[in-house]
């Protein structure tokens, strides 16, 4: 009888073993459960110009953004294009055309879900704009309302002018569909050296937008990308 309880009492221990041994290879299965994300290259266009120029007869542009993923959260960034735009002031009206290029870096400071690809990030890009400012026409500042100086109609353009700036990036990107993005961003912009023609002043920059007092300026865009998987990891 009592070979007979330590045979049970056996049995039931080898079979608390079995029982551990399984659920500890379940739960290693599920921890070593690996959620892979895709790295490659990011291109897209900037619509918001497109549309601005639809709306603003004195307006046209266009902007390339592309971005490609170096670590889990860091991404090496680009702009690039063309624009052209009319300033009209109480005494001039000018106009300034040509390309720019902007390069600089992405973190994403979102932590997504499992394997979600949306992105709240801040970043930091060095620029450059080579463009030419076109004096329209010009008014000779009298000083007196009632004498109003004479209109000088005359064109006069300036080429192979440059600009360099920094700018200091935010914005969001969210994976609408598998690998097709919506974003947008806001940038602050701080110039570094910037030419004038003679006698006049460069008002607008292709790619800086207005130029304030303090040589400063804004700007945004609001983007449709999608994504070049390369490979995951």
């Amino acid at each position: 009888m009592k070979q007979m309880h330590m045979f049970r009492y056996f049995i039931s221990f080898c079979l608390v073993l079995a029982s551990v041994g399984s659920f500890s290879q379940e739960k290693k299965a599920q921890d070593s459960t690996v959620y892979k994300t895709g790295y490659g290259l990011r291109l897209g266009i900037d619509i918001s110009k497109p549309i601005m120029g639809m709306i603003n007869s004195s307006y046209s542009g266009i902007e390339f953004v592309a971005d490609y993923r170096i670590k889990k959260n860091w991404y090496i960034a680009a702009e690039f294009g063309t624009q052209e735009e009319v300033t009209v002031e109480d005494y001039t009206n000018s106009t300034s055309k040509g390309s720019f290029y902007k390069i600089g870096l992405n973190y994403n400071a979102y932590q997504n879900w499992l394997d979600m690809n949306n992105e709240i990030f801040v970043g930091f890009r060095y620029a450059t704009s080579a463009f030419e400012q076109t004096l329209n026409s010009y008014n000779a500042n009298t000083g007196s309302d009632y004498f109003a100086g004479n209109t000088i109609s005359t064109p006069i353009t300036t080429k192979d002018l440059n600009a360099h700036w920094t700018e200091f990036v935010m914005g969001i990107k969210v994976e609408t569909f598998n690998n097709l993005f919506i974003g947008f961003s806001f940038s602050y912009k701080i110039m570094l050296n910037l030419e004038h023609p003679d006698n006049f002043k460069s008002l607008y920059v292709p790619g800086f937008n207005t130029v304030f007092e303090t040589e400063t300026g804004f700007g945004f865009n609001y983007t449709v990308s999608y994504t070049i998987p390369f490979f995951s990891k």
